[in-house]
């Protein structure tokens, strides 16, 4: 077997080996393949029929373009300022219990997540907005870095989730079945950090003081109006983008144009829509777009050649010989994308080992009567909920860097890494629950529109 499969076996030992370098993951994936191409002797045709893919399958897929329209909306969304103020009138909320304020902080992140997505700016904003008050107020700062983390990572599972569309596309399924099957876990993983900040609360105030009644803000507005005044947008945005999707009234592609320029006019209101605003949210949309895009190309091209050289092949006859079960190989999947997440992006994982999976995960049978298609969205979620972690862990855990260059150096990254640690907890035992009863993530879509 391993003379057999010798050149898709060293593919995944160069591409392991090559993104320890630190080189550009695009240019690594597609140089790997190309350069197995010539080892292998493939035909030169093939190689270009992998071209005649790319176009056709990446290049042309009309669902791509609801990544830059996502991208532009949470970026634009956090120029907005809504963030701020629904933070403030939250505070004024929970402001005379303990944790009061982190609480707020992990609600803001569950209505930002909804309605941005994008993990980096939820966590900036979160940590600029949220982290000097927290401090100031004399929180631990190994709680105030926790839920900013933990609660800025929401984007990258409850919808609009860019990660949801990529794995539509890589499954084959579609991206608002996706979109429903995460909205139940993504909400009752905030659910469970706020139930967790509850209890260090109740039984370890001190890490989180009461705040000093001066401190809180002074919007003279009764709670319920400001409440309904800072909610109002996002919640419209919110049921514009998922409304529509869910309802079947438009597509995810289409549903992104209405969140992009929903979130121009949010914007506009709060006075923050001028010309630097939207240069540097351009900017940084086609910055992130371009990064996701030519992954994708390198990856295609990379799961192109080792399919041609037996990987497929390779991969089955591994799964065969562990003789394990179908929740034994389930189970050692997560572990393994759990593993990877320590040392990859959710984007590289996504595109390098689902692929790999997939021929296994189609032949699996864990007799719950389902679909394949439905089958696929629990296990697309499944890996979705694990990805999240990977935000969080040491030692390339981007949330952890994110809080780490905005803290000014005020905070230690060993003191972050332990921050995140219940959190981490906490994801885990959302993953095993999903994963004991699937009905967590596919009662939402197996409601009628």
């Amino acid at each position: 077997m391993f003379g057999e499969y010798l050149l898709p076996f060293l593919m995944v030992v160069v591409l392991i080996l090559g993104i320890f370098t630190g080189y550009p993951v695009a240019f690594l994936l597609g140089g790997i393949g190309i350069l197995f191409a010539i080892i292998g002797d493939i035909p030169m045709p093939f190689i270009g029929i992998v071209g005649s893919r790319i176009f056709g399958g990446v290049i042309e897929n009309w669902l791509y373009i609801a990544i830059p329209l996502f991208v532009f909306m949470g970026l634009m969304l956090e120029k907005s300022g809504v963030a701020r103020r629904l933070l403030l009138t939250l505070q004024r909320l929970f402001g005379r219990i303990h944790g009061g304020l982190a609480i707020s902080v992990a609600l803001l992140g569950i209505v930002m997540a909804a309605s941005t997505g994008i993990v980096g700016a939820s966590v900036v904003m979160l940590g600029l907005l949220g982290m000097p008050i927290m401090l100031k107020q004399g929180y631990k700062p190994e709680m105030a870095t926790g839920i900013v983390a933990a609660s800025g990572t929401l984007g990258i599972l409850i919808p609009p989730s860019i990660m949801l569309v990529l794995m539509g596309s890589i499954l084959n399924v579609s991206v608002g079945a996706l979109f429903k099957a995460a909205l139940v876990p993504g909400l009752m993983l905030g659910v469970l950090y706020i139930g967790y900040l509850l209890l260090v609360g109740k039984f370890k105030p001190e890490w989180m003081p009461l705040p000093d009644p001066d401190s809180l803000d002074h919007d003279p507005t009764p709670l319920p109006i400001a409440l309904l005044r800072d909610l109002v947008g996002p919640v419209i945005l919110i049921v514009a983008v998922l409304g529509s999707i869910m309802m079947g009234i438009a597509t995810p592609t289409e549903a992104a144009a209405i969140g992009a320029a929903g979130a121009m006019v949010l914007a506009f209101i709060g006075g923050n829509f001028n010309y630097k605003n939207l240069r540097d949210v351009t900017y940084d949309t086609s910055k992130s777009t371009a990064m996701i895009l030519f992954i994708v190309v390198g990856a295609a091209c990379f799961s192109a050649i080792f399919k041609r050289l037996g990987g497929d092949y390779m991969i089955l006859e591994l799964v065969d010989s562990t003789g394990l079960g179908p929740y034994g190989l389930l189970i050692l999947m997560m572990v393994m994308i759990f593993l990877l997440g320590f040392f990859l992006e959710w984007i590289e994982i996504s595109y390098v080992i689902l692929p790999l999976m997939l021929p296994v995960i189609t032949m699996m049978d864990f007799g719950m009567g389902l679909s394949q298609e439905a089958f696929l969205v629990w296990f697309a979620i499944l890996v979705a909920i694990n990805l999240q972690t990977s935000f969080l862990t040491p030692p390339f855990g981007y949330a952890l860097f994110y809080l780490k260059g905005i803290t000014d150096g005020e905070i230690g990254i060993t003191t972050i890494y332990r921050s995140v640690i219940p959190f981490v907890l906490l994801q885990l035992s959302a993953l095993i629950l999903c994963m004991a009863f699937p009905a967590i993530v596919l009662w939402l879509p197996g409601m009628n529109p």
